[in-house]
């Protein structure tokens, strides 16, 4: 069975789709140019599913597979390019590749009329690449080739507009900020190294096992560091400030990359290496704070914003701040199982919001839409599904695994309870910026002038439509079920028992506050006529705060971005310019100079001096050729033979 099982197949299928249309691509019919972006990750998909069927029928896992050719031997370093497939990496494999194909597939619809349609496919394949690697990871180290991957695919595919000042700007902006994560992560690997000898996670949790006394100290410096780069892959504070300008990207690399997969990297990263953090409770502690801070933070924006993409961005933020959130309180499992159920309404999200789009001929202003219900039917109730399940209602998939992470962290004492109360003052700003996009978009009114909108193509609906049955039941597998399952990866801690009486109440209450924050849009945005503006007109003040998203992006200019825009410019014209470049010039010229000057001397036109020179330099040749030289430095005491001595 297990030489039936080849995890190199996942990552290179995507790659070969990568360089056939990327070196191709531009010679080729579109016809084939789909056909090899989609069969590509659909066969990374099938062997998905093989190893998926193969523990399911008694494959031990975890299952290791390391190229037989040595990658790194460096006096005591010794890394191996290894693949570690177990109960973490399939849940996400199969998150990776099941909705990456989907998306894959509605991108057909969508891009079929773009310019550089071969392009786009062949940084969407790149991107599923350097995802699975990163996901397959067995070490560190591989996994820092996969993140840095997915930087780069992220980057192409957000520029993939380069022709827009917007989308240049955006793109470089992801990948600057994405950087400075990087530099935590890097560290972060620095001191596994020293601390551990080994960057293989299975090794490090086995050190830490035989080492149970091993708590805090450098373990909490190593997690910190760890956490900076969770932070900027999975737009966190002080970091998130990427995400939003990132929809400047086509809409299915909103949901591919900046919903369903990329920017949950740092969770999973965060739930790979939990034996590290199991260990420092400090660290435990950040993360949770980071994490709650950050979905109440994104989730205030997001109240306000008229971009229907932006709306969908902030609340990616938001939700990936309940991951952090649940990573924080050590359940892991619930995390996860976030993650997976997310993917599934958020990429719907997304997609739909590209339907919208796409009805409308490219408008995304929120205030320009409204009365698209009975014209874009299936979009519309697709994306209700979408909208009740980030909401939290039962029994949408959203639900199950937000309360998870609530219940989870009202378990862990007084500061747990102050994370869950958080985390429900966030449920209820979710649930009235969604349906505050749901009303603006799909009833009252239309607004948008002399556009006949339509549906869109079936190879886009069709999408919405498996994503919708996902967001719905998704979240059926319950988590216990799904925590038991996933207990040998990430952990014993992943579930505490408790009250099964107070987790239905916390659910109950969970619910209603969902009620009441559809309530209140309701009230703002279906009742009255003139709803576009209410908000402004009930808190102006509270709304230009909102509305400018709290002047971060110019805070982090004039404090981080123009300074350092100054230094670089004073070092590169003072100290490289006129000191270094200009220095060396003026250097070289007075050589040149006193050259000329010596050799002027040399050339003074007077034909006895040249008689004398040429003697001289004739004599000093003859000196050289004929004496013995061994014999006369002997002379004095000196043997050649004894130089070396």
């Amino acid at each position: 069975m297990n030489a039936n099982l080849h995890l190199w197949l996942i990552p290179l299928l995507p790659f070969a789709g990568f360089v056939l249309n990327g070196t191709l691509g531009r010679r080729l019919p579109q016809w084939l140019v789909s056909a090899i972006a989609l069969l590509m990750p659909l066969a990374a998909l099938a062997v998905v599913f093989n190893a998926f069927t193969a523990t399911a029928a008694g494959l031990p896992l975890p299952y290791v597979e390391t190229c037989p050719i040595a990658w790194i031997n460096a006096g005591t370093l010794h890394v191996n390019f290894s693949f570690v497939l177990d109960q973490l990496s399939l849940v996400m494999l199969l998150v990776v590749t099941g909705v990456g194909f989907l998306i894959h597939i509605y991108s057909v619809g969508y891009m079929a009329h773009e310019e550089g349609y071969w392009r786009f496919f062949s940084y969407m394949n790149l991107f599923m690449f350097f995802m699975t690697v990163l996901v397959l990871a067995g070490n560190a180290l591989v996994m820092f080739v996969g993140w840095e991957g997915v930087g780069l695919a992220s980057y192409l595919l957000i520029g993939f507009y380069f022709q827009r000042d917007s989308a240049a700007d955006a793109g470089k902006k992801a990948f600057i900020v994405n950087r400075i994560g990087d530099f935590g992560f890097l560290i972060g690997m620095f001191l596994l190294l020293a601390n551990f000898g080994t960057l293989t996670f299975s090794e490090i949790a086995a050190k830490l096992t035989t080492s149970p006394a091993w708590t805090g100290g450098i373990l909490t410096v190593i997690c910190l560091c760890l956490l900076l780069g969770a932070t900027g892959k999975s737009a966190q504070l002080p970091l998130y400030i990427w995400l939003p300008d990132a929809m400047e990207g086509p809409t299915p690399v909103s949901a591919l990359i900046h919903a369903a997969t990329m920017v949950t990297a740092g969770v999973y990263m965060i739930a790979r290496t939990h034996a590290l953090f199991d260990r420092s409770p400090f660290a435990l502690t950040v993360v949770a704070i980071v994490g709650a801070a950050t979905a109440l933070f994104a989730a205030t924006i997001g109240l306000v914003q008229n971009d229907i993409k932006r709306v969908l961005a902030y609340s990616t933020i938001s939700q990936l701040g309940y991951m952090f959130l649940g990573c924080g309180v050590a359940a892991y499992s619930a995390a996860i199982f976030h993650l997976m159920t997310h993917a599934f309404f958020k990429a719907l999200l997304f997609l739909a919001a590209g339907s919208v789009i796409h009805a409308l001929g490219g408008e995304q202003d929120l205030r320009k839409m409204g009365g698209l219900r009975k014209k874009l039917p299936i979009t519309f109730w697709t994306m209700t599904a979408a909208v009740f399940a980030i909401a939290g209602f039962f029994p949408f998939a959203g639900f199950f695994s937000k309360d998870a992470i609530l219940y989870a962290a009202f378990l862990q004492g007084t500061s747990g309870k102050v994370l869950w109360f958080v985390g429900l003052l966030t449920a209820l700003l979710t649930a009235f910026y969604m349906f505050r996009l749901w009303y603006l978009t799909f009833l009252g009114e239309s607004r948008s002038g002399d556009a006949h909108p339509h549906e869109s193509p079936w190879s886009m609906l069709g999408t919405l439509v498996v994503l919708a049955l996902l967001s719905v039941g998704g979240g059926w597998i319950g988590i216990e079920r799904f925590a038991a399952w996933l207990a040998p990866s990430t952990g014993a801690r992943a579930v505490e028992a408790g009250n099964q009486q107070l987790e239905v109440l916390l659910s109950i209450l969970a619910v209603a506050v969902a009620l009441l924050g559809w309530y209140v849009a309701d009230r703002f945005y279906c009742r009255r006529p003139e709803s576009p503006g209410q908000l402004a007109a009930a808190l102006p003040a509270g709304y230009q705060l909102l509305a400018h998203k709290y002047f971060v992006d110019e805070i982090y200019t004039w404090t981080i971005v123009k300074p350092l825009l100054a230094l670089s410019r004073l070092f590169l014209e003072w100290v490289v310019d006129m000191a270094v470049l200009g220095g060396l010039a003026w250097l070289l010229a007075r050589v040149a100079r006193l050259a000329g000057a010596i050799l002027q001397r040399w050339q003074s036109g007077n034909l006895r001096s040249y008689a004398a020179w040429l003697a001289f330099g004739a004599a000093a040749l003859l000196i050289f050729v004929f004496v013995p030289w061994t014999t006369f430095l002997a002379g004095f005491g000196i043997h050649l033979s004894m130089a070396g001595q």
